[in-house]
């Protein structure tokens, strides 16, 4: 759809061979009377009025409407303080504004807010996200029967209570990895299992003692040291060895750490 939209509506930037390439298309150009119709025609279905309808809109604000919507803090000159409930003014004023437009929810509101005007306190939610904080984030589980306004907004400031201004990436983060084709990527938890085997001659002494290690590892510790020991006990005293990791990540039962064998 938005190839078509570019293609029909957007002006040509240039071609490479044959193959036309069009800049997306200003407001402007989507406010003819017969861009509805045309829109349906190219497969866009009741997303043509909203479109025709915001862009008439859009195009009737005054100039720099929507550049004037955007956070303007640097990288140079970071917010540092709190960000109060609700988000920063702002941000507040971005969302009430865009949700004026013609089919511009909520979720989509704060989507804009959050990848194209740059507040990253904006937490775009839906039933899939609200899951993720009753499930994960303690977020009021059996409170909220249904995502209404008051639920999308506790929702938002949950998350800001735990992130702050980068609650919106949080989230996207969160959303991304319980997706089924990222979350069979994801180690939790290996069991923990600690074998010793004493390895003796025939007159009873032991000469080695292989210990096989296998610990628990959640996700946020995987980062993986090159070198680790355990101290074994033995008739002598004691013995530290050194540990070797075999490691498949994605593979949790593939995990296991295993001692190297020698000599006591």
């Amino acid at each position: 759809m938005v190839n078509n939209l570019c293609l029909h509506y957007g002006p040509l930037i240039g071609h490479i061979g044959d193959q036309p390439f069009h800049d997306f298309p200003e407001p402007e150009a989507l406010t003819g009377s017969g861009v509805e119709s045309h829109l349906r025609v190219l497969g866009f279905g009741y997303r043509a009025k909203y479109i025709a309808q915001t862009a008439s809109i859009v195009a009737s604000k005054p100039k720099g409407w929507l550049e004037n919507l955007r956070n303007q803090e640097t990288f140079d000159i970071p917010f540092e303080g709190e960000i109060p409930a609700g988000g920063r003014p702002g941000y507040r004023k971005a969302h009430e504004e865009l949700l004026e437009l013609q089919g511009v929810g909520p979720k989509v509101a704060d989507c804009v807010c959050l990848m194209g005007l740059g507040w990253g306190e904006a937490v775009p939610v839906d039933t899939h996200v609200w899951q993720i904080a009753q499930r994960d984030y303690k977020f009021g589980k059996g409170k909220h029967k249904s995502l209404t306004k008051a639920t999308y907004d506790a929702i938002g400031d949950h998350f800001r209570g735990l992130w702050g201004k980068e609650a919106g990436w949080a989230h996207s983060v969160l959303f991304a990895a319980d997706l089924k084709t990222f979350s069979d990527k994801l180690v939790t938890k290996v069991e923990i299992k600690v074998n010793e085997v004493d390895i003796k001659q025939e007159n009873g002494d032991i000469l080695e003692k292989e210990v096989a290690v296998k610990r628990e590892y959640r996700s946020e510790e995987m980062e993986i040291k090159e070198e680790e020991k355990v101290t074994i006990k033995c008739e002598g005293g004691t013995e530290e060895i050194e540990l070797e990791e075999e490691v498949e990540v994605f593979q949790p039962s593939a995990r296991s750490v295993r001692a190297k064998r020698r000599k006591l």
